[in-house]
């Protein structure tokens, strides 16, 4: 089979692991924890991708610097708290990340979660040994900033063209459009199917695992 794309790269949380929900709960207890008002769970879903300290400051933009280094660290240690492992991934995606390494595809992940958050995901669900390169936002700009992706592809050595990025939120739709990189949404996570429908990429899927057979078929991506 001649593949359209050599280098799949995922978002993690929404995207691979299923986390929304959490993510959710620790912003707004992290905010209930530094005296602001709780966001809304629609507020707290459209900053999920972004980095830490991005979100917080899109949630709370009158607030000082020092404001939102104070809610990151109270996110982080409510994060913390839950303990994870392989069956917080989204069904059926163990199964696919490993058909597609098997098939001869290039995966990696670039994700708003820090070095530790996704070294520790990765070990904690066995994936880790799926991924030829991963990005976090600590270590370059957040999306929509298409940084993570271009380090990615140079690391790799491939080209936009032959890139796929699939995510989750809006944020890893734009961030692919402004890589030049073509884009799957998948709408178990940040952003619904009707949000990611108003955004153009090759398709959007109800599940990540879809993707498997998305792939195989190939002419849903022509």
């Amino acid at each position: 089979m001649n593949n359209r794309f050599d280098l799949l790269v995922f978002d993690w949380d929404g995207t691979l692991f299923d986390s929304v929900g959490w993510i959710v709960e620790c912003l707004q207890l992290a905010a209930h924890d530094c005296g602001l008002s709780m966001p809304s769970n629609h507020a707290a879903k459209s900053v999920i991708g972004l980095g830490l300290k991005e979100a917080m400051e899109t949630l709370f933009p009158e607030y000082p610097s020092e404001m939102a280094f104070r809610l990151a660290e109270s996110y982080r240690r409510y994060y913390g708290r839950k303990t994870i492992g392989a069956d917080g991934l989204f069904r059926g995606v163990f199964d696919m990340l490993a058909e597609l390494r098997d098939q001869g595809y290039r995966l990696a992940v670039a994700t708003g979660k820090t070095r530790s958050g996704l070294d520790h995901a990765l070990a904690a669900t066995g994936t880790g040994l799926f991924f030829h390169a991963t990005r976090c936002a600590d270590e370059t700009a957040s999306k929509p900033n298409p940084e993570m992706l271009f380090q990615l592809m140079r690391e790799l050595d491939i080209t936009e063209e032959r890139t796929l990025m699939v995510g989750d939120s809006l944020h890893d739709l734009r961030m692919a459009h402004n890589a030049g990189v073509a884009a799957v949404g998948v709408g178990c996570g940040a952003n619904d199917l009707v949000e990611l429908a108003g955004f153009d990429s090759l398709a959007c899927l109800d599940r990540t695992a879809d993707l498997l057979k998305v792939l195989n078929r190939q002419t849903d991506l022509i």
